[in-house]
């Protein structure tokens, strides 16, 4: 990843850095970031010495055919651990689970709390399952980490990315040992998590929108359906308005033929 992916795109976009001496040379470490764009995976990794395991779900590594193996050869190369979503659980556990043994090698791990990427480029509320219960287990360091106009380069929609410079802000390590044994408390949990969603804030400048971005995605795909069904019933609605007056005209039109012929026929002699 370093040498196919990250010379090039370090080339390309020159991505800017700071608070890179806030990662430690080596131990177990998170980076908790927020998520606007696939590219986030590529540039965080890329600006770093070290190592750094993202969890990607398990259908990118067990695709069937040519192109199914060499996905799977991108996502290994570029760091991403298979989670097999199947469990009983499903893929919080397995992530939960996978990010555990990242850190017990003394390795660094990397997620998104919120979950899926930003649908706006706003800053939502993190899940407190997987960042904080893997902190609290481990007791491994966690470093916010905010990434800047990654979603500019290649916004939905667009083929070609836009060569632009991406920013990456590292901040200094959030000691969660207070709550050390406490990985099964909600309430612990929540507060792990939204301390990290504020430094991240900090860092990224994002407005914050305190709800879900899993939710929010679901309420912009229920309007656009919304707005979809709308559209079509108005040009239904255009459509049978255009074929009512269509009849009316026509009819008006056979009326006043049938009028002239019979007017004709009386000034017949």
């Amino acid at each position: 990843m370093k040498v196919t992916i990250g010379g090039p795109l370090k080339l390309a976009f020159r991505p800017w850095v700071e608070g890179l001496e806030n990662v430690p040379a080596e131990g177990a470490a998170i980076l908790a970031s927020n998520h606007l764009s696939f590219s986030d995976s590529f540039f965080l990794p890329a600006v770093l010495d070290r190592k750094v395991t993202f969890i990607a779900k398990a259908e990118y590594f067990t695709t069937p055919g040519v192109k199914g193996r060499m996905t799977a050869a991108f996502f290994k190369g570029v760091g991403q651990l298979p989670v097999d979503r199947s469990g009983a659980r499903g893929a919080g556990e397995a992530a939960i689970k996978s990010g555990i043994e990242v850190l017990e090698r003394g390795e660094l791990f990397g997620i998104y709390p919120e979950g899926t990427r930003s649908p706006d480029g706003r800053l939502y509320r993190g899940k407190p399952g997987g960042l904080a219960r893997v902190a609290l287990a481990t007791g491994a360091p966690v470093l916010p980490v905010a990434m800047i106009d990654t979603e500019k380069i290649q916004p939905p929609g667009k083929v070609m990315p836009k060569l632009m410079r991406p920013g990456i802000r590292i901040g200094k390590p959030l000691d969660f040992s207070r709550y050390q044994g406490m990985e099964h408390d909600r309430f612990v949990l929540r507060a792990v998590t939204d301390e990290v969603m504020y430094e991240i804030m900090k860092l990224s400048g994002q407005e914050y929108v305190d709800m879900y971005a899993t939710a929010m995605k679901r309420q912009l795909s229920e309007a656009a359906k919304a707005e979809k069904e709308a559209e079509k019933a108005a040009k239904a609605a255009l459509a049978r308005a255009e074929k009512e007056q269509a009849e009316k005209e026509k009819a008006q039109k056979a009326q006043g033929e049938k009028e002239q012929r019979t007017e004709q026929r009386r000034s017949e002699p």
